[in-house]
């Protein structure tokens, strides 16, 4: 299984409207399938033009080592070398800072990831975890 472009669609909505709630800096949300293809994204009013590489990185890193991208920085702070390896791997697309989230259904199956960038990476999670939430699905952040 894999996410479905409504739900993606809810998840980035959902995101954004999360990040305006708490008056964060605008946001850019990508959501990949579970193949790391991508499936939505929408970066808002404001949002810098890179931020789709970043947000891409933070989701295709969650989906390609199956961690999100949290788990990645503490990788990278423990064993350097490990992610630099890896990020030649993927062709520098790996952006192993919080703010790429896997997304599992209600049986634990990874379905997708989601990346979100704009504003402080915690912040970017709160978002991404909210949006995730309010599209019925589960966050591994």
């Amino acid at each position: 299984m894999t996410i479905s472009l409504n739900k993606a669609r809810t998840i980035i909505r959902k995101t954004l409207a999360k990040g305006r709630e708490m008056d964060f800096k605008p946001l850019s949300v990508v959501v990949l399938d579970a193949g790391g293809h991508l499936q939505a994204f929408e970066r808002e009013d404001g949002a810098s033009p890179g931020r789709f590489g970043i947000a891409h990185g933070k989701a295709h890193g969650a989906i390609m080592l199956g961690i999100p991208s949290s788990a990645q920085m503490a990788r990278a702070e423990a064993q350097a070398y490990f992610i630099n390896a890896v990020n030649g791997v993927f062709d520098g697309k790996l952006v192993p800072v919080p703010g790429g989230i896997l997304l599992r259904d209600k049986r634990g199956d990874v379905i997708g990831a989601v990346g979100v960038t704009g504003d402080t990476s915690e912040n970017d999670v709160i978002a991404g975890v909210a949006g995730i939430e309010a599209a019925g699905l589960i966050a591994q952040a």
